[in-house]
């Protein structure tokens, strides 16, 4: 349905189904010369001439697609921000081998909280206050922190495990962040990062994320020598790159 915008721009939404995910897109006719494709913050964008004929809106649109779908086979994470799911009281989330129950309560209060009970389930104390478009993706951020708490001292444990048997390298601390554009990274003082979207990863996807942040340790580049580094460490290493390309946009909270 076409609606009318400021600056005598009319747009219309839609979704796309691209590599098997469901893409938000904005589509803007306005006085301009050219056509353009982006990635906002909500959805896809494609930005066209007013005056175009059915057709040649058709054609723009197809290169759209194709754009789209090259933007996601080479990162699934650009557009991981535009998952729709909504989570409500009773819902289930399974995060790996775990399964959470979630409880879910609006207060008058400021700010959003939430903890982990010990019969695994996640209660989440809402403000009245957040009832606009962000309220899932609050609600996506909290679970993210609530269930990296969770896992951390065990992914920590497998993080020293494979630095002892490949590396042997000074750790500072490990850290779960719930982060879609990097899986992970090192930093020099030996900080090592890794997103909670992994934890929806097989096993072997986690050890090659954490085996390929500990090789910075050795080299701080992505060099021949680098990859030299993985791997001597895991062989399969290959394997795993392409389960990731072809999976990881569609994982996380």
């Amino acid at each position: 349905m076409w609606k009318r915008r400021k600056l005598n721009a009319d747009f219309k939404t839609a979704q796309y189904t691209i590599e098997g995910q469901a893409i938000p897109v904005e589509i803007h006719r306005e006085r301009r010369n050219g056509v353009r494709f982006s990635i906002g913050k909500q959805a896809a964008i494609l930005r066209l001439p007013e005056g175009l004929s059915p057709q040649q809106e058709e054609d723009y649109i197809g290169k759209f697609k194709g754009w789209l779908a090259k933007r996601i086979r080479h990162n699934e994470g650009t557009v991981a921000h535009f998952d729709t799911r909504e989570y409500r009281g009773g819902d289930v989330l399974e995060v790996g081998r775990r399964a959470y129950k979630l409880k879910i309560s609006y207060e008058s209060r400021k700010t959003h909280s939430g903890r982990l009970q010990d019969d695994n389930t996640i209660h989440l104390r809402l403000s009245t206050l957040d009832q606009g478009g962000n309220l899932q993706k609050n609600i996506r951020q909290l679970l993210g922190r609530i269930v990296a708490q969770d896992f951390l001292p065990e992914v920590t444990q497998r993080v020293h495990e494979l630095n002892a048997r490949y590396f042997q390298k000074h750790i500072n601390k490990v850290f779960l962040k719930n982060t879609h554009s990097r899986l992970g990274s090192c930093s020099t003082n030996g900080n090592i990062n890794l997103s909670t979207r992994l934890l929806f990863a097989p096993p072997e996807v986690l050890d090659y994320i954490i085996v390929h942040e500990l090789a910075h340790l050795v080299e701080m580049n992505h060099s021949a020598r680098f990859w030299a580094v993985v791997e001597k460490a895991m062989p399969n290493y290959l394997e795993q790159e392409k389960w990731i390309k072809t999976h990881f946009g569609k994982l996380g909270f």
